[in-house]
Protein backbone atom coordinates (compact mmCIF):
# COMPACT_ATOMS: atom_id res chain seq x y z
CA UNK A 1 0.00 0.00 0.00
CA UNK A 2 2.09 2.96 -1.11
CA UNK A 3 1.39 6.60 -0.37
CA UNK A 4 -0.25 8.09 -3.51
CA UNK A 5 -3.02 5.54 -3.23
CA UNK A 6 -3.94 6.03 0.50
CA UNK A 7 -4.54 9.74 -0.64
CA UNK A 8 -6.49 9.34 -3.24
CA UNK A 9 -8.82 6.78 -1.42
CA UNK A 10 -8.97 9.52 1.39
CA UNK A 11 -9.84 12.35 -1.46
CA UNK A 12 -12.39 9.73 -2.98
CA UNK A 13 -14.30 9.00 -0.03
CA UNK A 14 -14.00 13.18 0.79
CA UNK A 15 -15.52 13.54 -2.18
CA UNK A 16 -18.33 11.00 -3.05
CA UNK A 17 -18.96 9.31 0.33
CA UNK A 18 -22.29 10.93 0.50
CA UNK A 19 -23.06 10.04 -3.00
CA UNK A 20 -21.76 6.66 -2.60
CA UNK A 21 -23.94 6.42 0.55
CA UNK A 22 -27.02 7.63 -1.25
CA UNK A 23 -26.87 5.25 -4.07
CA UNK A 24 -26.73 2.27 -1.46
CA UNK A 25 -29.48 3.57 0.54
CA UNK A 26 -31.93 4.22 -2.35
CA UNK A 27 -31.06 0.80 -3.18
CA UNK A 28 -30.88 -1.23 -0.06
CA UNK A 29 -33.96 0.97 1.24
CA UNK A 30 -32.01 0.32 4.60
CA UNK A 31 -29.38 3.03 6.53
CA UNK A 32 -27.15 0.50 7.81
CA UNK A 33 -26.74 -1.21 5.20
CA UNK A 34 -25.86 0.86 3.77
CA UNK A 35 -23.11 2.42 5.71
CA UNK A 36 -21.74 -1.11 5.05
CA UNK A 37 -22.45 -1.32 1.72
CA UNK A 38 -20.23 2.58 1.37
CA UNK A 39 -17.78 1.27 3.22
CA UNK A 40 -17.58 -2.28 1.09
CA UNK A 41 -17.67 -0.16 -1.88
CA UNK A 42 -14.49 2.34 -0.89
CA UNK A 43 -12.36 -1.30 0.07
CA UNK A 44 -13.38 -2.51 -3.48
CA UNK A 45 -12.54 0.81 -5.19
CA UNK A 46 -9.07 1.02 -3.37
CA UNK A 47 -8.36 -2.62 -3.80
CA UNK A 48 -8.83 -2.31 -7.78
CA UNK A 49 -7.36 1.37 -7.83
CA UNK A 50 -4.29 0.02 -9.66
CA UNK A 51 -6.78 -1.12 -12.46
CA UNK A 52 -8.54 1.99 -12.56
CA UNK A 53 -7.95 3.52 -15.68
CA UNK A 54 -9.01 7.26 -13.67
CA UNK A 55 -11.12 8.48 -16.31
CA UNK A 56 -15.04 9.41 -14.36
CA UNK A 57 -13.81 8.78 -11.37
CA UNK A 58 -17.65 9.32 -10.08
CA UNK A 59 -19.34 6.58 -12.58
CA UNK A 60 -16.47 3.94 -11.38
CA UNK A 61 -17.46 4.50 -7.84
CA UNK A 62 -21.46 4.23 -8.64
CA UNK A 63 -21.16 1.13 -10.45
CA UNK A 64 -18.90 -0.35 -8.14
CA UNK A 65 -21.95 0.61 -5.11
CA UNK A 66 -24.31 -0.55 -7.71
CA UNK A 67 -23.35 -3.35 -7.88
CA UNK A 68 -22.39 -4.78 -4.46
CA UNK A 69 -26.05 -3.42 -3.61
CA UNK A 70 -27.62 -5.86 -6.07
CA UNK A 71 -24.94 -8.44 -4.86
CA UNK A 72 -26.40 -8.30 -1.20
CA UNK A 73 -29.67 -8.19 -2.23
CA UNK A 74 -29.55 -11.00 -4.02
CA UNK A 75 -27.89 -12.97 -0.83
CA UNK A 76 -30.88 -11.49 1.42
CA UNK A 77 -33.18 -13.12 -1.16
CA UNK A 78 -31.59 -16.41 -0.59
CA UNK A 79 -31.41 -15.85 3.44
CA UNK A 80 -34.98 -15.23 3.95
CA UNK A 81 -37.49 -17.71 4.65
CA UNK A 82 -40.78 -16.93 3.57
CA UNK A 83 -43.64 -17.26 6.32
CA UNK A 84 -46.57 -19.59 5.41
CA UNK A 85 -48.53 -16.20 4.83
CA UNK A 86 -45.99 -15.26 2.36
CA UNK A 87 -46.24 -18.30 0.83
CA UNK A 88 -49.94 -18.28 -0.05
CA UNK A 89 -49.67 -14.79 -1.26
CA UNK A 90 -47.22 -15.56 -3.44
CA UNK A 91 -49.15 -18.16 -5.37
CA UNK A 92 -50.74 -17.21 -8.64
CA UNK A 93 -54.26 -15.80 -8.51
CA UNK A 94 -56.54 -18.64 -10.21
CA UNK A 95 -55.61 -22.54 -10.04
CA UNK A 96 -53.30 -21.90 -7.71
CA UNK A 97 -55.28 -20.91 -4.56
CA UNK A 98 -55.56 -24.10 -1.64
CA UNK A 99 -59.38 -22.79 -1.45
CA UNK A 100 -60.20 -22.93 -4.63
CA UNK A 101 -58.33 -26.80 -5.22
CA UNK A 102 -60.29 -27.57 -1.96
CA UNK A 103 -63.57 -26.55 -3.08
CA UNK A 104 -62.70 -28.16 -6.31
CA UNK A 105 -61.84 -31.54 -4.62
CA UNK A 106 -64.82 -31.46 -2.57
CA UNK A 107 -67.07 -30.71 -5.52
CA UNK A 108 -65.24 -33.69 -7.66
CA UNK A 109 -66.05 -36.01 -4.76
CA UNK A 110 -69.59 -34.90 -4.27
CA UNK A 111 -70.06 -35.57 -7.86
CA UNK A 112 -68.34 -38.81 -8.08
CA UNK A 113 -70.43 -39.92 -5.26
CA UNK A 114 -73.66 -38.74 -7.01
CA UNK A 115 -72.53 -40.56 -10.39
CA UNK A 116 -71.61 -43.73 -8.13
CA UNK A 117 -75.55 -43.39 -6.73
CA UNK A 118 -77.58 -43.44 -9.71
CA UNK A 119 -78.50 -47.27 -11.36
CA UNK A 120 -77.24 -48.67 -14.25
CA UNK A 121 -76.27 -48.24 -16.70
CA UNK A 122 -76.13 -44.34 -15.90
CA UNK A 123 -73.38 -44.25 -13.11
CA UNK A 124 -70.81 -45.77 -15.32
CA UNK A 125 -72.23 -43.36 -18.62
CA UNK A 126 -72.06 -40.59 -16.00
CA UNK A 127 -68.79 -40.97 -14.45
CA UNK A 128 -67.13 -41.64 -18.09
CA UNK A 129 -68.78 -38.49 -19.12
CA UNK A 130 -68.50 -36.23 -16.21
CA UNK A 131 -66.01 -37.58 -14.22
CA UNK A 132 -62.82 -38.55 -17.25
CA UNK A 133 -64.77 -36.02 -19.59
CA UNK A 134 -64.85 -38.28 -22.14
CA UNK A 135 -66.75 -37.26 -25.19
CA UNK A 136 -70.39 -39.29 -26.11
CA UNK A 137 -68.64 -41.48 -29.37
CA UNK A 138 -65.56 -42.51 -27.04
CA UNK A 139 -67.88 -43.81 -24.82
CA UNK A 140 -69.59 -45.66 -27.43
CA UNK A 141 -66.32 -47.20 -28.65
CA UNK A 142 -65.67 -48.31 -25.27
CA UNK A 143 -68.81 -49.10 -24.28
CA UNK A 144 -69.77 -51.25 -27.44
CA UNK A 145 -73.12 -49.44 -27.69
CA UNK A 146 -74.88 -47.33 -30.23
CA UNK A 147 -73.42 -43.38 -30.14
CA UNK A 148 -77.04 -42.45 -29.98
CA UNK A 149 -77.79 -44.67 -27.49
CA UNK A 150 -75.00 -43.00 -25.25
CA UNK A 151 -76.00 -39.52 -26.11
CA UNK A 152 -79.45 -40.70 -24.89
CA UNK A 153 -78.62 -42.48 -21.46
CA UNK A 154 -76.16 -38.92 -21.09
CA UNK A 155 -78.90 -37.03 -21.13
CA UNK A 156 -80.98 -39.31 -19.02
CA UNK A 157 -78.14 -38.75 -16.51
CA UNK A 158 -77.76 -35.57 -16.59
CA UNK A 159 -81.35 -34.87 -15.42
CA UNK A 160 -81.24 -37.62 -12.95
CA UNK A 161 -78.19 -35.70 -11.45
CA UNK A 162 -80.63 -32.35 -11.23
CA UNK A 163 -83.49 -34.00 -9.59
CA UNK A 164 -81.18 -35.05 -6.64
CA UNK A 165 -79.60 -31.90 -6.11
CA UNK A 166 -82.64 -29.76 -6.42
CA UNK A 167 -84.22 -32.54 -4.01
CA UNK A 168 -81.54 -32.27 -1.39
CA UNK A 169 -81.69 -28.33 -1.62
CA UNK A 170 -84.83 -28.20 -0.71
Amino acid sequence: MDVNSKERLTQMIEKYQHLIFSVCVKMTQDYFVAEDLTQDTFLAAFCHLDRFDGVNEKAWLCRIASNKCIDYMKQAERRSVPSTEETLDMQPAGDGQPEKYILEKDAYHELKNRCGSLSPPYDRIAAMYFMEGKKAAEIAGLTGKNIKTVQTQIYRARAMLREKIQNENF
